[in-house]
């Protein structure tokens, strides 16, 4: 596959992610503000609205408006304006597998960034799993691809640490005493 091709997918893929995000949203501020949580597979799933102006979890929710703006909004900015310019950089040498996790992070990023904007730091949070007491905190369609990209890129690392370590034994010198057959 080109570079070209490369390039284009990863933009491609962002852009339908966010457009994804905000989608859903939009819908989640249409639907479920001032609703009822709606529940389904006994409770398993729970779609409510919720806004958030901190990070995971609302940490950093007491900030103030400028401190929240420059670390929530700012800071990661710059960041995934620097995750796109490596993979321009790098996109090479990345599978298929390494870029799409690299889109999610990007895309799962600006959602969040693009709420924080356009909605006076406050993300639209509408997802909440789990069973019983034991449940994830609310979250959105960009926290997924986020936590997507980044299991991906965990799981490339070890396989790519795997794979070095196949090489290396392959290409490791014999001792006198073993012989080869092929």
């Amino acid at each position: 596959m080109t570079n070209r091709l490369k390039l284009l997918l990863f933009c491609v893929s962002c852009l339908v992610l966010i457009g994804c995000d905000q989608v859903t949203k939009h819908m989640a501020r249409e639907h479920l503000m001032f609703h009822t949580p709606i529940t389904y597979l006994h409770d398993s799933v729970v779609l409510e609205y919720a806004e958030n102006t901190g990070a995971a979890l609302s940490l950093g929710d007491n900030l103030s408006k400028t401190t929240s703006f420059w670390l929530f909004s700012v800071v990661p900015l710059l960041c995934l304006i620097g995750l796109f310019v490596y993979v321009i950089l790098k996109i090479n040498g990345f599978s298929r597998l390494k870029l799409y996790s690299f889109a999610l992070i990007l895309a799962g990023g600006l959602g969040n960034i693009i709420d924080r904007i356009w909605h006076d730091r406050h993300v639209t949070d509408f997802m909440n799993v789990g069973i019983g007491s034991l449940r994830t905190g609310i979250f959105n369609v960009a926290d997924m691809c986020v936590t997507a990209g980044v299991i991906g890129l965990v799981i490339i690392s070890f396989t790519e640490k795997k794979h070095e370590g196949e090489q290396q034994s392959d290409n490791a010198p014999q001792s006198e005493g073993e012989s080869t057959t092929t």
